[in-house]
């Protein structure tokens, strides 16, 4: 089946690619074709945006956090039966963990998928051609085959770039114009997901707005090929049938939305999941594990405060032994109290001995390792709270940056619930939820292949 795949990339954040991406997402769904996302690297709020856009899970590829096998069979597994496959990149072409090691430009290498640049074009005309040209040729593993020009102005300043594009032997594929009313908002370090912005809405006006100015058939074109890449080995198989199912509750609501794809679907082979609301839903359902992932509680805190019923149903549990694992949102949800930016103190579910706070907030980022036991885990840190008040006891495991450097992360536990600020990828490693159902729930675990 012939099928077009292509990665869009930028010289540097804020280029507008990921604005470009949903509405070229919605664009190629309304054509009426079967489009797959997927999202370079550890974000887990771009891959929701993109399920919006197109009707289909956003997957993540990372190889920092999982092996090149891995992510070649994902990708495989998921674009086989799309029409088009939309990667989107994450930061600049080139940055990554380390160097290159995980960057956009070392998965469309990986994946022998072409590079469409996202050039913001808002003080630049005829110096866009050096600027192509060296992305183009920096590096000769990947191909940069087209490049789309935003927040251009007028069409004789798009004229100027088209000729920059001729110059270096890149396809000059459109243009779009500075709206502000396309203009999703954003949190951190990217987009996030709030309630008050009407994202459909958004993303659809985009779909309508690109076909005007960006020559969407020439893309596909361009980016058409006949096969996937082969395959090495499958990993994915290897996760274990357990002959024990276990009742498995993940926390989703407005609060709690960061979660990687892949590890819903390797929790869903160990037994059933059910979602349940910390902010609406009044206690826990019956569970023999509970996942509280991330996301923005600090923005809910009010709203998780009043909701008693739930925050004495989830504390009940845990301190009966109920196995738990938080992580970062989910931390913040499981201690004493929070402290909002604006300095207001609300009570949560009071399981782990510490506070946390937005207040003087400082941004602490990076991919991590965590060796527990005979266990290494890889994940990703980002958040702005820190711990206050910190009685809690940790469990001995080292936890390294992706340069190899020990930092002050760590894992910590009370009773059988355990806690961190890393949101870990155990989508190919998956043993991690095989060690903790197997040590820290009744049940035990067995398994058969």
């Amino acid at each position: 089946m012939r099928s077009s795949h292509f990665l869009i990339s930028a010289p540097s954040s804020n280029s507008g690619k990921t604005t470009l991406t949903l509405g070229l997402l919605r664009a190629l769904k309304n054509k009426g074709l079967h489009v797959q996302p997927f999202k370079c690297g550890p974000d887990y709020i771009d891959t929701q945006h993109h399920t919006t856009a197109s009707g289909n899970p956003g997957i993540n590829l990372d190889t920092f956090m999982a092996s090149e096998d891995h992510v070649r069979e994902i990708y495989k597994q998921y674009s086989e039966e799309a029409h088009v496959s939309v990667t989107e990149g994450v930061m600049g072409l080139f940055d990554g963990a380390d160097k290159m090691r995980g960057s956009s430009a070392a998965i469309a290498e990986l994946l022998d998928i072409p590079v469409i640049l996202v050039i913001n074009a808002k003080s630049m005309a005829y110096s866009a051609a050096p600027l192509l040209y060296g992305f183009k040729n920096f590096y000769r593993g990947i191909r940069v085959v087209g490049a789309i020009f935003n927040f251009v102005s007028t069409i004789s300043h798009y004229r100027f770039l088209q000729e920059a594009c001729e110059e270096v032997g890149i396809e000059p594929l459109g243009y779009l114009p500075k709206n502000e009313a396309l203009a999703i908002p954003s949190r951190h370090l990217g987009l996030h997901i709030s309630a008050e912005t009407d994202y459909e809405s958004i993303i659809e006006q985009l779909a309508q707005e690109i076909p005007k100015t960006i020559n969407i058939e020439r893309l596909l074109e361009i980016s058409t090929r006949e096969i996937s890449p082969e395959i090495e080995p499958e990993t994915l198989s290897q996760t274990p049938v357990p002959t024990k199912k276990y009742k498995i509750s993940v926390a989703r609501d407005e609060a709690f939305t960061f979660t990687y794809y892949q590890n819903i679907e390797v929790l869903s082979s160990f037994g059933e999941i059910t979602f349940f609301s910390p902010i609406h839903d009044k206690e826990l359902p019956e569970v023999d594990f509970l996942y509280l992932p991330g996301g923005y509680p600090e923005l809910f805190a009010d709203a998780l405060n009043e909701n008693k019923t739930m925050l004495e149903s989830i504390k009940s549990y845990c301190l009966n032994g109920g196995l738990t694992f938080a992580e970062c949102g989910g931390l913040m949800y499981l201690a004493n109290e929070m402290i909002t930016s604006e300095g207001f103190n609300f009570s949560m579910v009071g399981m782990l001995d510490c506070a946390t706070s937005m207040e003087n907030s400082k941004l602490t980022l990076g991919y991590r390792t965590i060796r527990w036991n005979d266990l290494e885990l890889k994940g990703h840190e980002f958040h702005y709270s820190r711990l206050l008040e910190n009685r809690l006891e940790t469990e001995p495991v080292t936890v390294k940056n992706a340069k190899g450097i020990e930092v002050e992360t760590r894992l910590y536990r009370k009773l059988n619930t355990f806690a961190s600020y890393v949101h870990l990828y155990w989508g190919e490693n998956f043993g991690f939820i095989e060690y903790l159902l197997k040590h820290f729930t009744s049940k035990g675990f067995t398994q058969s292949r």
